[in-house]
């Protein structure tokens, strides 16, 4: 019997790639191995969305393959830097050729390789109607869609994923009634983008929030990152869809820079302005919203002024939490051909940065200590006890809980990253 081990790294959507495939394999006939060690072949399923990730991946495949594992690599590097692939591998499948993922290692065992990334932008692959591995657990990755309608001049991914295809609602909508039948809590919806979710097939994400919240049962719905340049199209429809208290008030909105003329740049379509509107319309609306936004440090052409404007942003917002990344020039990319900052400019800015975030995060999540919250609890945490997320997505550290469960729990203790709290004794 041939056993396969498939590692996925990156997003979720990549995660619930990983499933399919998985799925897939075991209805060809081959075993799922518990480890990479014990495997015959190892599926690394990559991510690329940035230069030091690249390398990870890179590296992580010539480690299996001088270990003695044949290789089949997928997922967006094959699309983004080919070459990064070392040869050796046994098979190449792109983004939208995992379907084929048995076929692959068919063709492996017969002594051929099977390269499938070809033709990938004509190629129309709704993920949804394939098989998925449905693994123990309170959450459960929803795909909404796939690729996007940006095009921002640094992103290599939209090479990997392309142009939107949004995924039918009723499809989508079974999904979430299948997982929740067998037991999951929670839903996330994922997508390159949620915000323009729909606009290829005459509808939204508000729209299909509504569908999603109308399934009976107690459950919680988490969005992915939305772009603000779509979001701000349907703005109140999206935030009268959040009132339904399944939808964790969580909202993942990049802004990316707090300087208008970087936004022009990165081809990212709206203003700081038009950010800090929705940021303001949320906040009005949907009372304690954990906001998360993800900041690039040292664009081409950030200067001093420009990187002045996104810390006195982020002052004036204060958001949750703050994902920085240092700009790396991704190859193909419209950005990568302009001037790079020096690299001790881009550390310098990316650490002060990093110290503002911990800074507002902590002095946030001060403010819920010896508050009573709602928790959904979800298993063994990686800091120790128990981890659970709160009405709004936090993280929280429980001394116990039994996973799946929706608990009362007051918080005892905040840092800058997550809470701690003691669960509630119902009278």
């Amino acid at each position: 019997m041939v056993r396969v081990y498939v590692e996925s790294y990156g997003c979720s959507r990549n995660k619930a790639d990983g499933e399919i495939m998985e799925a897939i394999l075991l209805k060809a006939g081959y075993e799922l191995a518990e480890n990479p060690e014990k495997a015959d072949y190892v599926v690394v399923n990559t991510c690329a969305v940035k230069d030091p990730t690249e390398l990870k991946m890179a590296k992580r495949i010539r480690e299996l393959l001088d270990s003695g594992k044949r290789v089949i690599a997928t997922g967006c590097l094959v699309h983004v830097n080919p070459d990064a692939i070392d040869p050796r591998v046994s098979g190449i499948l792109g983004v939208k050729s995992i379907d084929r993922i048995a076929e692959a290692i068919s063709v492996a065992e017969r002594g051929g390789k099977l390269i499938s990334v070809e033709g990938w932008r004509e190629k129309s692959l709704d993920k949804l109607e394939l098989p998925r591995l449905w693994k123990p657990g309170v959450s459960f990755v929803v795909p909404i869609g796939e690729g996007c309608l940006n095009a921002c001049t640094y992103c290599a991914t939209r090479f990997a994923r392309g142009v939107l295809k949004s995924y039918k609602p009723e499809f989508i909508v079974r999904w979430v009634k299948e997982a929740l039948a067998r037991g999951y809590r929670e839903i996330v919806l994922s997508s390159e983008d949620t915000g323009c979710y729909g606009f290829d097939i005459g509808t939204n994400l508000a729209k299909l929030l509504d569908e999603i919240t109308a399934i009976e049962g107690d459950f919680r719905v988490r969005v992915g990152m939305m772009n603000p340049n779509h979001v701000i199209k349907f703005l109140d429809e999206l935030i009268d869809a959040y009132h339904d208290k399944k939808v964790y008030r969580f909202l993942h909105l990049p802004v990316q820079s707090g300087d208008n003329e970087i936004l022009r740049k990165m081809g990212r379509n709206y203003t700081v302005e038009e950010f800090e509107e929705i940021v303001k319309a949320f906040r009005r609306k949907i009372p304690g919203l954990n906001l998360n936004t993800d900041i690039i440090v040292g664009f081409p052409g950030e200067t001093d002024e420009a990187f002045e404007n996104t810390v006195e942003l982020v002052k004036r917002v204060r958001p949750d939490k703050i994902n920085v990344s240092r700009y790396s020039a991704r190859p193909g990319t419209i950005a990568s051909r302009w001037k790079q900052l020096p690299g001790w400019k881009v550390k310098e800015r990316s650490r002060l940065l990093h110290r503002l975030r911990l800074q507002i995060a902590y002095e946030i999540n001060k403010t819920y200590v010896e508050k009573t919250v709602e928790v959904l609890v979800h298993g063994s945490g990686k800091k120790g006890g128990i981890e659970g997320r709160t009405f709004n997505y936090k993280e929280i550290i429980l001394d116990s809980g039994t996973p799946g469960d929706l608990i009362n729990v007051r918080i005892t203790w905040a840092g800058s990253t997550y809470l701690r709290g003691s669960v509630v004794e119902s009278e």
